[in-house]
C-alpha cells in the first residue's frame, strides 16, 4: 500500500514499501521548519525557499529539479515544463509538473502551477491520473475555481489540495474549504495520513482527500 503524509505548502512524503519520495520540501530559508524525514528521491517544482529544501532531508536523496524523463530506484518520473503565472512565466518564471509512476499508480504533482490553461500536449502527457496534488490557494498559484477546473479536466481518482492558507505563516490566500466548495463538496474531515491500495481507488468520479499538515513553526 501507499502512504501519503502532508508537510504543509506543497510538501508531501509518499511511501511505498521501503521507498520514500518527497515533493517540494521547504528549506530553512523559509519560515517553515524543514521536514527532516528520510527520502530516496526528492522532486522540486521550482527554486523557491518554500519548495527547494532538499538539503534538509536525511538519507541521500536523488534530486530531480526540472523537466525531463528519469528512471530512478524503481520510479519512473516525467517532469513537464509549465508556468508559475498566466503570462507564460514572464512574472513568476517556470514550474515543473511531475508525473511519478510507482506501484502501478500514477501520481501527478502540479507544483506551483499558475494557470489552468494546460495545452493539449501536456494534457495528453499527463493522461489518466490516480492521485493529483493541486495548488488551490490563489495569489501565486491556481485559485479555488481554477484548481477545480484543472481537477475536472484531469479527472483524477484522488485529489489532494495543497498550497492553501496556512495559519501562522506568510502563506495567505484561499482556505481549503473554498476549493472544496468549488468541487461541490461539503465538509471533509482532514486526515493525518492517507493510506490506500490501487484496488481501493474509486471506479468513477474523484475522491477528495484533505490532509492535516505535519509541521512545526
Amino acid at each position: 500500500s501507499m502512504v501519503i503524509t502532508y508537510y504543509g505548502v506543497s510538501c508531501f512524503k509518499v511511501e511505498s514499501g521501503k521507498l520514500a519520495v518527497a515533493f517540494d520540501p521547504p528549506s530553512k530559508e523559509s519560515e517553515l521548519k524543514p521536514p527532516r524525514f528520510s527520502s530516496d528521491v526528492v522532486l522540486v517544482s521550482h527554486d523557491h525557499p518554500r519548495h527547494n529544501g532538499f538539503k534538509e532531508l536525511s538519507g541521500e536523496p536523488f534530486l530531480i529539479s526540472g523537466p525531463g524523463e528519469y528512471e530512478v530506484k524503481g520510479l519512473s518520473v516525467n517532469g513537464l515544463p509549465s508556468f508559475h503565472d498566466k503570462e507564460k512565466g514572464a512574472k513568476r518564471g517556470a514550474n515543473t509538473i511531475y508525473l511519478v509512476g510507482l506501484e502501478e499508480l500514477k501520481l501527478c504533482h502540479l507544483g506551483d502551477l499558475g494557470t489552468p490553461e494546460l495545452g493539449a500536449e501536456i494534457l495528453e502527457k499527463i493522461g489518466q491520473v490516480d492521485v493529483l496534488f493541486v495548488p488551490s490557494g490563489g495569489q501565486e498559484v491556481l485559485d479555488p475555481a481554477e484548481a477545480a477546473k484543472v481537477v475536472n479536466l484531469l479527472e483524477p481518482k484522488i485529489v489532494i489540495p495543497m498550497h492553501y492558507q496556512l495559519p501562522k505563516t506568510s502563506l495567505k490566500g484561499a482556505k481549503v474549504e473554498e476549493f472544496l466548495h468549488e468541487l461541490g463538496e461539503k465538509e471533509i474531515k482532514p486526515e493525518e495520513k492517507f493510506t490506500f491500495k490501487k484496488k481501493e481507488l474509486p471506479e468513477e468520479g474523484t475522491k477528495v482527500v484533505v490532509l492535516k499538515p505535519v509541521i512545526s513553526l
